[in-house]
């Protein structure tokens, strides 16, 4: 049987629908969507630092703002995976990326998605993160969703999930991408595997 993250291809648009922009990207970030390919897949989280000004203690996936050395937004993530986690970007398998979406701060935020070895050892840098830790797929399953948050912005309201994992909390956007992803995941597999 084929990992549940390769069930993803109707869901990502293909790594070219990003990577090829060039140019400046301000108020833009990127983050990485990191699987591990295991047997039971898991998604990678961050757990950024206290001392932080923006979003301290906060979970996040391993990510930031876009820097004029970046060719490409995929180049931003990837940097900003390696300072943070020291994930090489030669280690990270691409899968595609998700539609850019903007934060409640005006951020434009593209998600690449990627695969990695679990074996590979993920060290968070203590100047940006407390930690970094890794969720099974099966436990978001299984349900490990705790509440349902309601955010507004310009008249519109969205209904987002919030997780919590080994004493983790995830929620905002980290959650709402994540919900979305492993909805794709669960959605395309559901013929295939047993819901728990």
């Amino acid at each position: 049987m084929r990992p549940l993250w390769q069930y993803l291809q109707n869901y990502l648009q293909p790594n070219h629908a990003l990577t090829q922009q060039v140019g400046f990207y301000p108020a833009q970030a990127s983050v990485m969507v990191l699987f591990t390919d295991a047997e039971n897949p898991e998604l990678i989280f961050t757990l950024r630092a206290q001392h932080l000004t923006n979003h301290p203690g906060e979970v996040a996936f391993p990510g930031g703002m876009w820097e004029a050395d970046d060719k490409t937004l995929l180049d931003t993530a990837l940097r900003e995976s390696h300072e943070e986690i020291g994930l090489s970007p030669a280690a990270v398998k691409l899968l595609g990326a998700c539609k850019p979406r903007a934060t409640r701060a005006g951020v434009r935020v593209s998600p690449f998605v990627g695969v990695i070895d679990p074996s590979i050892e993920l060290v968070p840098s203590p100047d940006e993160l407390d930690a970094v830790f890794r969720v099974p797929l099966s436990a978001f399953r299984a349900g490990i969703q705790t509440r349902t948050d309601i955010f507004s912005h310009a008249g519109k309201s969205w209904h987002v999930p919030a997780y919590q994992h080994q004493g983790y909390e995830i929620w905002g956007f980290t959650a709402a991408l994540t919900s979305e992803i492993i909805t794709a995941v669960f959605n395309a597999t559901d013929e295939v595997l047993p819901i728990e």
